[in-house]
């Protein structure tokens, strides 16, 4: 009847009801088709309701419409996603990007981020407390647990920093045992009808593995981490491609299976798809009757009420849905009475209920912050929050909370709503929530009391700062280990006047050296990659009152004694080569010519390879003639990662690329010492003179085309088919080549991806991301290019950005932190900094033990 509603649930990854309609989220869409006869069949053209959702490819759109027990709408934003989110009739959209849940209120019309971060995120999960869970493509976790304005671990390369640059730091991915890449999405069963030892496990559709996997699920801290015990759905048909699971009112879990060849990005649409194919399947107890027909619409909202005492779920969830939608008053009554009198699961219903039904308010949740379930307690706060001003009395009652709540998970909940408070409500639950030193260790409560502080630092300077007039403060383990550097650097960091007086005051406020320590720690951290000559002098005075002499900071701003003390440090043969690295790097981030004969000399001299490649990566940032002549003369004493980052600094200007090209014609170097992907950084200069010198000495220098790449996976394919290999032989090679950049069974480098979860029985596909590391690019080690205003073009995959820093990480192993406001043009390639031929150097016997190696499913005993 509405076919455009129809391809909207086909494109759809779920559909939620919504009050009088069906939702359908529809990229870029969210849809809303109103049913005006009450027969739940749409029976109105769409209306949209948000538009924005962008998407690239399937694995990463807006996902998992799902309607959450508060009576937002909730869904997953994947890896490729971006846009701006705008309301009907708003005047301001809401940018997103990049992975994050998000919610929308399909009453009042509101949109926001619940929680950002969450890797690939696909699937979004709710259970029976509330809690949000999603699956995420990767490996070594079954997914994310996400609080409300929770920062999460993303795709950093690829969608750049966190939306706040002062959130310094962010929750990974629930903790699990090693396990290959990917849990797509996940239930938690509460469906009451399997038997006793599936309830509360976690099942997961992993399309890649061709298995349901069934997974314990426990608390740590405030947060979870799982383990898996098993496989509910196996099968030998590589075809099953299991892509989504939801547990039914049977109680039964359901399972869509996609079924096709291959799931990948790389020739994902080569004849391999059969649209007949796909099928769902229906997981159930052994003796399960079937479900006779029911139309919970149809009860009365009392009947509704009853429902809620219900074991399976999703009875209690539509449940709530449909009171939601009814906002009947008359069963007000009956509800505050059953959280009364009820703990557990049905008070907790009861309090949704009660919210949906439009009997929350301030004067019951005075009450039912003291009720004796923790999460009535937690879900009043959450609440609470989302209207963003409570009154004094309520408050006031908060923060008494926030000092004896004895469950962890309310004091994390707390912590996110003191966030979306103002300051004269948030910071007395702060002061309150700091005071439980066991929180100080825990996995989410740290982090997200320092987002409720950081998010006052500027509109509430000044009662932050009092805050700390308390000299007890200033000893409790959450402030000592997780708050004072953090708030001295996001002041130091932020750097107006206002700000800098913050620094200042902190440090006079400071009862002890260790103290002043930490905060002296975040001032310097917060200024990497920046000289500041200028300083208040009310700083100045507190830092050199409290703070003590840092060469650091000293060389930072110019002062010469400091810079002759970090000289004579590094100078000294005898020195602690910690601190030599240190300062080496510090020269790298502010420009001290001085520093250039004694850099040069560590170069020539020092019998320390790390010592040494640093010394390398500072002198990129100097334009002295004499870098690229000593490098060249002691060329040869370099040990193989030392002369991979003497060619990334000779790679950098074009003067000193010259002089490596004409040392390598007059045969000073052996031309066999560059590598073809060192060719193509020297190429990119696009100079006349580079590109003759090039021609004479190596001819064309090009990649392999495609046919020859083709030719080449066959060739090797047929040697690692042709008889066994060594794994113990195959682990040396890898150590010797390739794990200078991966790690496998932990061990190796951490320039590429760890290889340990990577499906690495699938030798055609191992075959093509070695032979053609183009083919396909894992998101994160993209190569980016950047030209920067004193000359340089660098090379590297992306390690961390925010508003001030960029730092690529090139294939010698070694970062280069370069400053934004020194970055001409930054552009992503698609192109891999993995070289090609990476195999032509062995023989046919190395290459099946480099194989056994690579495809061992555990680590060699040795």
């Amino acid at each position: 009847k509405h076919k455009t509603f129809i391809e909207g649930l086909n494109i759809a990854t779920a559909a939620a009801r919504g009050r009088g309609g069906v939702w359908v989220l529809n990229p870029p869409y969210l849809l809303f088709y109103p049913d005006r006869d009450g027969d739940d069949v749409p029976d109105g053209d769409p209306e949209v309701h948000l538009e924005g959702f962008g998407m690239e490819d399937t694995h990463s759109v807006a996902n998992s419409l799902c309607w959450g027990p508060d009576g937002w709408l909730y869904a997953a934003q994947g890896s490729t996603v971006s846009g701006n989110i705008q309301r009907p009739g708003d005047k301001q959209a809401v940018h997103s990007m990049g992975q994050l849940i998000w919610r929308y209120h399909p009453e009042t019309r509101r949109y926001e981020i619940f929680a950002e971060g969450g890797g690939n995120a696909f699937g979004v999960e709710i259970d029976s407390k509330g809690r949000v869970f999603s699956g995420h493509n990767g490996g070594d976790t079954r997914g994310f647990h996400y609080v409300q304005g929770a920062y999460l671990q993303k795709g950093f390369g690829k969608h750049g920093p966190l939306s706040n640059p002062y959130a310094f730091g962010y929750f990974a991915a629930m903790k699990h045992n090693n396990v290959p890449r990917f849990t797509h999405t996940f239930v938690i069963y509460e469906g009451g009808a399997l038997p006793e030892p599936y309830r509360g496990k976690l099942f997961g559709v992993a399309p890649l593995l061709n298995h349901v996997v069934e997974s314990a699920i426990e608390p740590e801290g405030s947060s979870f981490k799982t383990h898996d015990v098993g496989h509910t759905v196996t099968t030998t048909d590589p075809w099953f491609r299991p892509v989504d699971i939801k547990v039914g009112p049977d109680g039964a879990l359901y399972v869509a299976d996609l079924y096709e060849s291959r799931i990948a990005h790389l020739n994902h649409h080569d004849g391999q798809i059969d649209k007949s194919n796909g099928r769902i399947y229906r997981v159930s107890a052994a003796d399960a009757k079937p479900l006779a027909p029911f139309d919970l619409s149809q009860r009365s909202s009392r009947e509704l009420v009853d429902v809620l005492r219900h074991e399976n779920k999703w009875f209690r969830q539509t449940a709530l849905r449909l009171l939601g939608d009814r906002k009947d008053q008359s069963v007000v009554p009956l509800l505050k009475q059953m959280i009364a009198e009820n703990t557990g699961q049905r008070a907790l219903d009861a309090l949704w209920a009660l919210n949906l039904s439009g009997g929350f308010e301030e004067q019951g949740a005075a009450g039912t912050l003291e009720h004796p379930d923790p999460y009535v307690r937690l879900w009043t706060v959450r609440l609470l929050g989302d209207t963003r001003r409570v009154s004094p009395e309520i408050g006031a009652k908060l923060a008494a909370m926030a000092r004896s709540e004895p469950n962890v998970e309310a004091r994390s909940q707390l912590a996110c709503t003191a966030k979306r408070l103002p300051a004269a409500v948030a910071l007395p639950i702060v002061r309150g929530l700091v005071t439980h030193n066991d929180d100080a260790t825990d996995i989410y409560v740290p982090l997200l009391v320092w987002w409720a502080i950081e998010s006052k630092a500027e509109s509430d300077r000044d009662a932050v700062i009092d805050m700390f007039e308390d000299s007890t403060l200033w000893d409790l383990p959450l402030v000592q280990n997780h708050i004072e550097e953090r708030l001295m650097r996001r002041y130091a960091m932020a750097g107006s006047q206002a700000d800098l007086a913050a620094c200042a005051k902190l440090l006079r406020l400071a009862p002890g050296p260790e103290h002043t320590k930490r905060l002296m720690a975040g001032f310097e951290t917060a200024l990497a990659g920046r000289a500041v000559p200028n300083l208040p002098d009310e700083l100045v005075e507190a830092l050199a009152r409290y703070g003590g002499k840092s060469v650091v900071l000293g060389v930072r701003q110019g002062d010469a004694q400091a810079v002759q003390e970090a000289l004579a440090t590094l100078g000294d043969p005898k020195g602690d080569k910690t601190q030599q690295i240190e300062y080496v790097h510090l020269f790298a981030e502010v420009v001290q010519p001085a520093s250039v004969p004694v850099l040069l000399k560590i170069i020539r001299d020092s019998s320390d390879d790390a010592l040494r490649g640093a010394a390398l990566v500072a002198l990129q940032k100097y334009t002295d003639p004499e870098v690229a002549r000593t490098v060249l003369d002691t060329y040869g004493k370099f040990t193989d990662d030392v002369r991979a980052a003497a060619q990334t600094l000779l790679a950098s200007r074009t003067a000193w690329t010259l002089e490596l090209l004409r040392a390598v014609a007059a045969g000073k170097i052996d031309r066999t010492s560059l590598p073809l992907d060192v060719l193509q950084k020297l190429q990119l200069h696009r100079d006349e003179r580079i590109a003759e010198l090039i021609g004479k000495i190596w001819g064309e220098v090009r990649p392999a085309t495609t046919e020859e790449l083709r030719a080449e996976i066959d060739r090797f394919e047929s040697v690692v088919r042709a008889g066994p290999g060594s794994p113990a032989a195959g682990k040396k090679l890898f150590m010797a080549q390739c794990g200078k950049c991966h790690r496998l069974f932990g061990e190796g480098g951490e320039v590429g991806p760890d290889l340990t979860t990577y499906k690495r029985d699938d030798l055609p596909i191992m075959l093509l991301n070695i032979v053609n590391p183009n083919a396909e690019i894992r998101e994160g080690f993209e190569t980016y290019l950047v030209a920067t205003s004193d000359g340089r073009t660098l090379a590297g995959f992306l390690v961390d950005q925010n508003n001030r820093l960029v730092i690529l990480r090139g294939g010698d192993g070694q970062s280069v932190v370069i400053p934004r406001s020194e970055i001409d043009e930054m552009a992503v390639t698609r192109s891999s900094i993995m070289p090609e031929n990476q195999l032509k150097q062995y023989n046919d016997q190395q290459i099946r033990d480099l194989f056994a190696y690579l495809r061992s499913s555990q680590p060699l005993n040795e």
